[in-house]
């Protein structure tokens, strides 16, 4: 697996804009990737020095639109935790 293809997009929220101020970033990854994958994957793409990776297996939530029932998809969330005083100048826009 490529870089590219493992980190497919950040996550932007309330509680990862939080994360920031820690040094920690959020991605949506691929979920075949492994935690050295990731750490690599984002080194590579963003010029850093990665400390350490937390993953989490998200499950999608059931959703009704009447009387049918649907799901949206299940995905994988990485938090990424960068060395001391790095930073991804993509998050500071």
């Amino acid at each position: 697996m490529e870089a590219r293809d493992i980190i497919i997009r950040p996550l932007i929220t309330e509680k990862s804009t939080t994360l920031m101020a820690e040094g920690k970033y959020v991605f949506e990854v691929a979920k075949a990737a492994n935690k050295i994958e990731i750490a690599k994957a984002v080194s590579t793409i963003f010029n850093v020095k990665v400390a350490g990776v937390n993953t989490i297996n998200v499950e999608g939530k059931k959703k009704r639109m009447g009387r049918f029932v649907g799901k949206r998809r299940d995905y994988k969330k990485a938090i990424v935790k960068l060395a001391a005083g790095e930073t991804i100048e993509f998050f500071e826009a």
